[in-house]
C-alpha cells in the first residue's frame, strides 16, 4: 500500500496550515487506498539549510538532516499543506525542500493551499521546486480562500464542496504515486 505524507508547509506561530492539515488527514483517513502521516516540519527543527555537500550527492553529516530524510524517503508520495506567504510558499516549505533531493525523486505531490487567493500563487511557485527535485505534481488541488474558507480570518470552516475537492486530488495523488514505483524500485 502506498504511503502519503499531508506536510504542514509552515512553522509560523499561530499558523493555520495545522488545522488545514489535520482535516485533510480526517478526510484521508475515510479512505483505503493509501496510508497516510501527518508530518509537521516544525517537529524536525530543521535551521537554514546547513549541509556542505550539495543534497544531490545524498551525502548527510547533520543528525537532523538524516532523521528528515529517513522520514521524507519513506513515502510514496505527498500532499503540501502550504499558506500563500507574499504571492509565495513559506520560507520554511522551502527549506525543509532544499535540505534533500533523491528522497523527493520519482514520487507525486498535490497541494491543499490556504491565502487571499486561495493560495494559488503559492502552488503556482511549489510546482517549480517540485519539478527541480523530479516530483510529478498533479493537476487537482483545493484552494482554501481566507475570506470564505475562514470565519474572522481566523477560525477554519472550510466549504463542504471542498471535500470532494481533496479526493479527487489523493485520487491523483495515489494513482501517479502507483505508476512511478517502478522508476523509485529501478536500482541506482
Amino acid at each position: 500500500m502506498l504511503r502519503i505524507a499531508i506536510i504542514i508547509g509552515s512553522t509560523r506561530p499561530g499558523r493555520k496550515g495545522e488545522v488545514v492539515a489535520k482535516w485533510v488527514y480526517e478526510i484521508a483517513q475515510k479512505r483505503t487506498d493509501a496510508e497516510f502521516e501527518l508530518v509537521d516540519i516544525k517537529d524536525f527543527e530543521l535551521p537554514l539549510l546547513d549541509e556542505s555537500v550539495s543534497p544531490m550527492m545524498g551525502q548527510y553529516n547533520k543528525p537532523h538532516t538524516k532523521v528528515w530524510a529517513a522520514k521524507i524517503g519513506s513515502f510514496d508520495g505527498y500532499v503540501f499543506v502550504t499558506p500563500e506567504y507574499n504571492h509565495g510558499i513559506s520560507g520554511a516549505l522551502k527549506n525543509a525542500i532544499d535540505f534533500l533531493f533523491r528522497e523527493w525523486n520519482d514520487k507525486a505531490a498535490g497541494f491543499v493551499s490556504y491565502g487571499g487567493a486561495g493560495g494559488a500563487r503559492a502552488v503556482e511557485q511549489l510546482r517549480l521546486v517540485m519539478a527541480e527535485v523530479q516530483i510529478a505534481t498533479v493537476r487537482n488541488q483545493v484552494l482554501l480562500s481566507m475570506f470564505s474558507d475562514f470565519e474572522n480570518f481566523s477560525v477554519f470552516k472550510p466549504a463542504s464542496r471542498h471535500e470532494k475537492s481533496v479526493n479527487a486530488m489523493f485520487d491523483q495523488v495515489i494513482a501517479w504515486g502507483g505508476a512511478l514505483k517502478p522508476l523509485r524500485e529501478k536500482p541506482a
